[in-house]
């Protein structure tokens, strides 16, 4: 992956302990090429978790979970290695991107598929996003190329074709949709405010603080619309359950957004969101390798397309 053209601005200062140089020089070449395709793999699995665990909890209380369980790994974890915490100024701009990033995205989209938000539906308009994000890149000193534009409008349409039959308005209602757009705009305007006033921080003590941020956001309506407390009685203790809470915790919680803050540190925004157009049809890969779900020709030719909107966005 390759940036766009940047151009130099004021504004906040990163870390000085976190140069983007001494960033890329820590990743060995061959690593930072499969970054990308590690992280689509990994991201993709978000709607098969859903699939699995939001039968057993609400969506709050699941988050809240999958929230306190990052933070029980990371915690000993950070102690032991003896990291780094992030200090001031630049602590509140990690967590206010945290909450962002994790609070508003995932309870805006999860809750609004528990409310009967289609997958599919769900997946098309968080698909806009790299578009979005492409619209506000000078915000972050950044120019999109007319063949990017190209590129975005493929893999937009793509996106449209991978889901298209699974687009249902039966039994959708203005709350879910509404929800399904915050969650939109918080995770563009998430990505843009970490890009800009905190792309480096140390990711483990710097996960832990957006992880703590969210979980406060999201304790007060959890217990509100869904009655959470400390005796989990919304949730139902099955081996789905346990095994989605699980995959969430590691590989999505810490794998996925490890790789994702990475992309964002040495890479252009647009750039590291066009790479979600790749996971509607991942997902959809998945889901018919492991549940039997059938996608039709439209759907292939779809997948095909958003792939070769993302070479446009990414390529030389």
């Amino acid at each position: 992956m390759i940036r766009v053209t940047t151009r130099s601005q004021s504004g906040p200062q990163s870390d000085p302990q976190s140069d983007p140089q001494q960033d890329k020089r820590s990743w060995h070449p061959q690593l930072l090429n499969l970054v990308p395709l590690a992280f689509v793999l990994i991201w993709s699995t978000g709607f098969i978790v859903a699939k699995f665990g939001l039968p057993y909890a609400p969506p709050l209380t699941f988050l809240i979970l999958r929230f306190t369980g990052v933070l029980l790994f990371l915690l000993p974890l950070v102690w032991v290695l003896r990291a780094p915490w992030p200090r001031g100024k630049q602590a509140v701009h990690i967590a206010i991107a945290g909450m962002l990033l994790h609070a508003a995205y995932l309870g805006g989209v999860w809750t609004a598929i528990k409310l009967g938000m289609p997958a599919g539906l769900s997946a098309l308009i968080v698909g806009l996003q790299p578009v979005l994000t492409a619209f506000a890149a000078p915000f972050v000193g950044e120019q999109v190329k007319r063949r990017q534009w190209l590129g975005l409008g493929l893999g937009l349409c793509g996106v449209g074709l991978v889901v298209a039959n699974k687009i249902s308005l039966i039994g959708l209602s203005w709350t879910a949709i509404w929800l399904c757009v915050m969650a939109l705009v918080s995770i563009t305007i998430g990505t843009l405010y970490q890009k800009r006033f905190c792309a480096h921080f140390d990711l483990r003590t710097g996960t832990i603080i957006q992880f703590i941020a969210s979980a406060l956001v999201l304790l007060p309506f959890a217990i509100f619309a869904e009655d959470f407390s400390l005796d989990l009685h919304t949730v139902t203790w099955t081996s789905h359950f346990i095994g989605a809470m699980l995959w969430s915790i590691l590989a999505l919680s810490i794998g996925a957004i490890f790789l994702l803050f990475a992309l964002i540190r040495r890479s252009a925004a647009t750039q590291v969101t066009s790479l979600l157009y790749l996971t509607p049809p991942t997902t959809a890969v998945m889901a018919w390798l492991m549940f039997g779900e059938a996608f039709s020709m439209v759907g292939i030719a779809g997948m095909v397309i958003a792939v070769i909107g993302v070479a446009f966005v990414v390529r030389k």
